[in-house]
Parts: C-alpha cells; structure tokens; sequence
C-alpha cells in the first residue's frame, strides 16, 4: 500500500469493523471511496495505519508536539464540531436554534458514561480537572477533626485545594510523601494504609502524576478507601483519553478528567463522575440555571449559560478514540514511551526521574539534561528542530517533560532522541 494514507482512505481503514468501524462524521462519509488495502486496526496495527491517524489532525506534519500531558491538538471531528456548533450559534442565537442543543449535551453525557463504563446519572459535564476536583473539595461537609489523606504528587487542584480550605473549615490534612523513582504499587498501598485513622474521611491520589510520569495503584487504593468507609477522589487528568479507564471496575467515589489533554477535545470542557453512593455527600458549589437532564446533573449541574459547542466536540473526540481503539491508542503512547526510554538511555549525562519499569510509567518521561539550560533547550528543539516539548521548574524533579500521545510517530521519537544526544555534545 502506498505510504502516504489519505483522509479518504483512513475513512476505508475503519470498515474492517469491531472498534474500528466507519467514522460516523459526514465529512468522512462523504469522501469515502475505493481505498485500496485495508489495513488492520487495533493494538497490532502498522505505521501506515498510524500515519492514517496523524492524518486526522492539522498539525503541519513536519511539527512533533509531544505535550500531550499539557495540551493536545483536537482531532479533526472534534475540531470541526466545535467551529460548526459556534458559526451555527453565532449566526442563529434565537432560541429556536439553540433548542437542539440540549439533546446535543445529554448525548455527550451519555458517550462520557459509556466511555467510562458507568451511568450518564453519575456523569457531570464541567470546564476541566481543576474545576472537577474542587467541586469534590468545596462540596464536602468536612470539619474540624476530619482528616483528608492525599498523595504528595497530586495536582494543586487536588492538593492546594485541600490545603486552603483546610484553614477555612478546620479540618487536617495528611500527605503521603512521594518517593523516587516509583517504588511500586505494594508500597503506595502500605503507606496509604499506614496512615489512615479514624478520623479520615477523604482520600485522593492522582491517577497518572503529571511531573514524571508515575501510575498510582487507583483500583487497590479505592479497594482500601472502601473497605473502611472513606470517600476516594481520582484525578483522570492524565489518564482519561490515554488508558482505558474502567470505573465500574476501579469504583472510585469521584473521577475528573478533562478534553483538552488526552482526549483530543475542545478546551474548557471536562468531566465528573459521581458514584451513585456519593451523591448525597455532595454539595453544589454553584447554584444557576440550565441543569443536566438526567440523574445528578439535574441537581449539580446548574453552571448558567455554557458552550455547548465544546460538549459536541468532546463527544466527537470520544467517538473518534474509540473507534481508532482505546486499547490501540494506551498501547501506541505506551511503546512510544518505551521507545523513548531507551533512546534516553544511551544519551551521557541524562538524569531520568521517570521509572524504568514499564507497568510503573505510561505517556509523561521526565529528566535533567545534564548541565544544559532546560529552557534553552526546550527553545532550541522547538526552533531549530520542530520539536514542542515542556519544562519542569522549581525543586520537584525539574527537568525536561515530554508525553508523547497516539498521533506522534517512533520517526518523531528518533528525531528527539537524536537532537537531545546532539545538543548534550555541542550544548545550546
């Protein structure tokens, strides 16, 4: 087959069925034609089946963004969804045209529900992780002698947030330190379960730390939160759109994610799943109009005037990861990350703070490269390479971030590896 997959092909490529059935978007249907080889989807599948699916986004080919754990370029569907939805809104605001929305945004919901393996009852539509995560924080009716038990690595909004509203209502904060490099799932549940007391009533982990790259033991945490009647929060921000997530197999209390990093969506849109056993321990932290129309988003969900434009691409998003295979696409970061673990190290001088051990890590390697200024280095790939990665300041493993993500290429993973080795010669 040639090389070069179209958008018309790629659209052949999903007719081999299962997960990787015909994309459902229009604009794929309508260029739908005499393809050629069809190639095999699924965790197996090739390059030129992958070169397909870059195809699907419009970053310039010759541009490597492996920033995955900040920010990712929306999918094609996803992205002409949202340019649709706002050109319809802004040039037909009446009601009558907006009145379709609604069904629009309960069939985001429901693809979230089916996406996660829970109920669209339990799913809240909201901005992002951040704001997910201080919805549980700021919902709860902690007090003074409460103890909320959180991980050292969590994201601000799922650390600082603990932490403040800590001194506004009293109640303590405990913190499992981190340790480097990940010292494995057995010792995080020890030292969680070492420090429960009776008076905690909270824990929350991050899924997926977003500074190196560690996989916390989500499912065997919730197990332990469980067992002694303690609520379990589960930040997704770095695993919704990259693993598999199976709540109804974790069965955490509250999961956040957001469309804008992994799931290839529109900014400012996310997700909160809310355990049905939870939901009465939950408070509202806005009271507006517009509520969700099913479940809890009919008492949670009252957030007054949204964009729903965001919603129908994030629904778009989710469709199109499913149907390029959620399994393919954990399978496609995960060896890019392999890949790019052993480039790193052969490099002299490079400082990994990312685990080797591969069932510790998926998509975020974090390191130090050598005495090189991160900054300039991060500037010199980007400029003089065409390669966008991220720093990381401060004392908490700085260094150099890079999450590679299913539309970026093992050619792009070389290239990085081999301007890295060039730049720890010559320097920047």
């Amino acid at each position: 087959m040639a090389a070069n997959v179209s958008r018309r092909n790629f659209a052949k490529l999903f007719a081999v069925g299962g997960s990787a059935a015909l994309l459902a978007d229009p604009i794929f249907a309508r260029e739908m034609a005499a393809a050629g080889d069809i190639l095999p989807a699924g965790p197996s599948a090739g390059e030129p089946f992958w070169k397909s699916v870059r195809e699907q986004f419009v970053m310039p080919p010759d541009l490597a963004v492996m920033n995955a754990a900040n920010l990712c370029p929306a999918s094609r569907p996803a992205a002409e969804a949202l340019s649709r939805e706002s050109k319809s809104v802004d040039t037909d605001p009446s009601p009558t045209n907006r009145a379709r929305l609604m069904p629009e945004k309960e069939a985001t919901r429901v693809a979230l529900a089916e996406f996660l393996r829970v109920t669209p009852d339990e799913i809240i539509i909201t901005r992002n992780t951040s704001e997910s995560n201080n919805m549980v924080s700021n919902g709860l009716d902690l007090k003074a002698g409460d103890e909320v038990l959180l991980h050292e690595d969590n994201h601000p909004s799922n650390l600082v947030a603990w932490q403040e509203k800590a001194k506004r209502f009293g109640f303590s904060v405990v913190v499992v330190p981190q340790k480097n490099p990940h010292p494995g799932a057995e010792y995080y549940v020890e030292a969680f379960t070492k420090a429960i007391t009776p008076r905690t009533k909270v824990m929350s982990v991050t899924h997926l730390t977003s500074t190196v790259g560690d996989i916390m033991p989500a499912k065997e945490l919730a197990a332990l939160a469980r067992s002694r009647g303690i609520l379990f929060l589960l930040d997704g921000a770095q695993s919704f759109g990259l693993l598999d997530v199976n709540l109804a197999d974790i069965q955490p209390d509250f999961y956040s994610g957001s469309a804008h990093k992994w799931p290839c969506g529109a900014r400012e849109c996310g997700v909160l799943y809310v355990n049905k056993s939870a939901q009465a321990k939950l408070w509202p932290s806005v009271y507006s109009a517009y509520p969700g129309a099913v479940g809890f988003s009919k008492t949670f969900e009252s957030f007054g005037q949204r964009d729903e434009a965001t919603m129908i691409a994030m629904h778009e998003a989710l469709t199109f990861q499913s149907k390029v295979g959620r399994a393919a696409i954990e399978k496609r970061s995960r060896d890019l990350t392999t890949q790019l673990m052993a480039g790193l190290a052969k490099i002299p001088g490079i400082t990994n703070w990312t685990s080797p051990v591969a069932e510790r890590r998926v998509a975020v390697v974090s390191f130090v490269p050598g005495t090189l200024d991160a900054n300039k280095l991060a500037t010199a790939l980007y400029t003089n390479d065409r390669i966008g990665i991220t720093t990381r300041g401060g004392k908490d493993r700085p260094g150099i971030r890079v999450s590679p993500h299913f539309y970026n290429s093992p050619a792009e993973v070389d290239k990085l590896v081999a301007a890295l080795a060039k730049y720890m010669k010559s320097g920047v």
